[in-house]
């Protein structure tokens, strides 16, 4: 076991030096059944005993196929025990893309759960990662024999875990993260929100998204309790939070609005939540006003990060009284600054430091580079300069001056920074360059309009421009001249499509490759107008 009287540098020790100042706390609520920190971390160890028996060695690759139950948490920090680098998987994904990412994580043992074992899959002819596919029964079983684990020599310099991110040529792109990385984001953010034994913590993310890394390694470090909701329990959020007790909520924003669109998001219920958390995905004024009128006593916090970056790298707090939150040009809460513990930058498109343009950071929660070396080209710079000599150090270490290119676009705006969406959502219509939220922002403002999403779809004579959104069907021509007044208009959508319901991703962000592909004649588009 690591010594609890030196800092932790690791996920594991984390966990470990709360394991060894307060074993008979709550460490995981999961339905029903309650875990103390002691219980959970034998039966991690029972798990790294296992992967052991099987495997043969320690592996330094672990990929993980379960979701919200005993034995994915257990392998998550079994594997952290042993050392290993975590890739979650997603049960719901496909198996052709479980497979790929396994095989491009260089996974050497998979571990499954129950739910997750019925839906591992190999092609012919793939051997695959050892398998080891485990019970809550067994795990938990006081007659599952016990293996001597080696000690533990993890150091920041390891990685910590593999995450995969969509990649543009359409393979998954692989995001390795070092203990040194996400060790002063923990540190950061138990101090930021006051996490403390006592704390009760959401867990709406999938092991998938990197935000889980704060449901899981925030609580631990800090000593509080993981409370687990299922997935329909984040329908009816309000119903969660007051029966559990939650005093930290992170989710995505959208869960705010799908749950308002169902008409479950009940006033004057909540009275222990104390901060809730916002990231993935652009946080609008209309979802912080009505998440405040649920919990008008905690403090609302949008954050932001890629992957790349360790979760999140900026903060903004809403001021407590409405009359005092900043009017934003596209209606959104500010992102906030860079953390103070690191360094970044705001290029124009010449490379020049402006008050808008591409988000650039640098510093301690900067990966080093992606899995596959080919993939840096063109997403690290030299300082100041907007095409550094980045193709050079495909093969090496990528040096730790260099910044890295978010691709997302940023303003300043009331001493803040303002997220204006990504650089790859601009669009060429008509020969105008396009962004795609400055319209879903005008879209919002319209008053029948709930959510929207604009896509550029390829048409015969190139892109067109279609609006899917909920609330109330739009009078076409209405709706258009509406437009006319407060945009260009080769930026007024051609087409508009009403949805009783965006589709999100298994990250809880809104889909858009499956808006595309709805929009392609697929059954999403019912009752289209």
């Amino acid at each position: 076991m690591p010594d609890p009287s030196v800092p932790a540098s690791t996920l594991y020790e984390w966990f470990a030096h709360t394991v060894a100042s307060r074993p008979q706390s709550p460490a995981l609520e999961l339905g029903d059944d309650s875990y103390s920190y002691r219980e959970l971390s034998r039966y991690a160890d029972r798990v790294a005993g296992r992967i052991l028996t099987v495997h043969g060695s320690a592996p330094a690759r672990v990929a993980l196929l379960a979701s919200r139950s005993l034995v994915a948490y257990a392998g998550y920090l079994a594997a952290q025990r042993l050392g290993a680098a975590v890739t979650p998987l997603n049960p719901e994904h496909p198996a052709v893309r479980n497979r790929a990412v396994c095989a491009l994580a260089g996974a050497q043992v998979l571990i499954t759960d129950q739910a997750g074992s019925t839906r591992w899959e190999l092609a012919d002819g793939d051997q695959g990662p050892t398998l080891l596919a485990l019970t809550e029964e067994e795990l938990t079983s006081e007659a599952a024999p016990g293996v001597e684990l080696p000690p533990y020599r993890t150091t920041g310099d390891d990685l910590a875990y593999v995450l995969f991110t969509s990649g543009s040529t359409g393979r998954p792109k692989g995001v390795p993260i070092r203990h040194r990385n996400i060790a002063p984001y923990i540190a950061h953010n138990i101090a930021r929100f006051e996490v403390g034994p006592g704390d009760r913590t959401s867990q709406t993310f999938d092991l998938t998204f990197d935000p889980s890394l704060f449901d899981l390694f925030v609580t631990w470090g800090a000593g509080a309790t993981l409370v687990v909701p299922q997935r329909a329990d984040l329908l009816t959020p309000v119903t969660y939070l007051v029966e559990r007790g939650i005093t930290h909520w992170f989710s995505v924003p959208s869960l705010v609005s799908v749950s308002a669109a169902l008409g479950n998001l009940p006033t004057g219920l909540v009275h222990s939540l104390r901060y809730s958390i916002f990231a993935g995905e652009q946080l609008t004024y209309r979802q912080a006003e009505a998440w405040r009128a649920v919990a008008p006593g905690s403090v609302i916090a949008n954050t932001y990060g890629p992957t790349e970056l360790t979760v999140t790298v900026t903060e903004y707090r809403l001021p407590a009284e409405r009359e005092r939150w900043p009017q934003t040009s596209n209606d959104s809460v500010p992102i906030g600054p860079v953390h103070d513990h690191l360094d970044h930058l705001v290029l124009d498109e010449q490379g020049r430091e402006a008050a808008e343009g591409e988000l650039c950071v640098r510093g301690s929660q900067r990966f080093d580079g992606y899995l596959d070396p080919g993939d840096n080209r063109g997403r690290f710079l030299d300082r100041g300069a907007a095409d550094g000599p980045e193709a050079a150090r495909d093969e090496q270490r990528i040096a730790a001056e260099l910044y890295y290119r978010t691709g997302d676009r940023v303003r300043w705006e009331h001493g803040t920074l303002v997220h204006l969406g990504r650089l790859d959502n601009q669009v060429k219509v008509r020969g105008y360059r396009v962004e795609l939220g400055e319209i879903e922002t005008a879209l919002r403002r319209y008053p029948a309009v709930a959510e929207a999403v604009v896509l550029a779809v390829p048409g015969a004579g190139g892109p067109e421009l279609v609006a899917c959104h909920t609330g109330e069907p739009l009078p076409r021509a209405g709706v258009k001249a509406w437009l006319r007044q407060r945009l260009p208009a080769h930026m007024v959508p051609r087409r508009f499509v009403h949805l009783a319901e965006l589709p999100l991703n298994a990250n809880g962000k809104i889909d858009r490759p499956a808006l595309l592909r709805a929009l392609s004649g697929g059954p999403l588009l019912a009752g289209a107008r």
